[in-house]
């Protein structure tokens, strides 16, 4: 073994290690599923993570204040976040089962207030807060950005540095800034569950 297939052995052991010491702290960690080191996590429980989910180093999972305890960012089985995502929730950001996220991701369901000219926009909350959804088996390329009240299709493709404003279809692939729709397929079936690996 060279030394560098020790040193990520080590850095998988280590972070399984993490995943399960802090596990109990969110509203679900689901069974083989990994947080990646360094990563950021603000209100843990308003967080709930399924099973075989992969945060990469870098990442920043945010509840901003749950109100009633129930998880506002949910990530369903099978998905996997490259690293530097962000997903930040006030109402509720939800991805459903096996979504591709590429590296430097940002979904979000609020925007920064910053009407106030009295007050830095650090310290004027947050606005226009809608829930965001990517549905099962979609992509998000490197570096997309989800903006509130937002849903992505069931296997849509968002290409990279797209700024998506409006609701993406199923099957669909969107891209630029602001994103549009190029082209859609259609599946040559459409199974209730997707395929397994």
């Amino acid at each position: 073994m060279s030394l560098v297939e020790a040193h990520a052995l080590w850095q998988r052991a280590r972070d399984r290690a993490f995943t399960r010491a802090v596990a109990r702290g969110f509203a679900g960690v689901g069974p083989g599923t990994t947080l990646c080191l360094p990563v950021r996590v603000t209100g843990a429980r308003g967080i709930r993570l399924g099973a075989g989910v992969y945060v990469g180093a870098g990442g920043w999972l945010q509840a901003l204040d749950p109100a009633d305890g129930a998880p506002v960012l949910t990530v369903g089985d099978g998905c996997s976040l490259a690293g530097g995502v962000v997903l930040s929730a006030v109402q509720g950001v939800h991805l459903g089962r096996e979504v591709l996220v590429a590296r430097g991701v940002y979904v979000a369901d609020h925007n920064h207030a910053h009407r106030d000219p009295t007050r830095a926009v650090l310290h004027q909350g947050v606005t226009d807060v809608r829930p965001v959804r990517v549905e099962d088996g979609a992509w998000l390329g490197q570096n997309v950005v989800i903006t509130p009240g937002v849903t992505i299709g069931r296997g849509a493709v968002v290409g990279a540095g797209a700024v998506v404003r409006d609701d993406v279809p199923a099957w669909s692939l969107a891209v630029g800034a602001p994103a549009r729709v190029v082209r859609s397929w259609a599946p040559a079936a459409r199974p209730d569950d997707l395929a397994p690996p």
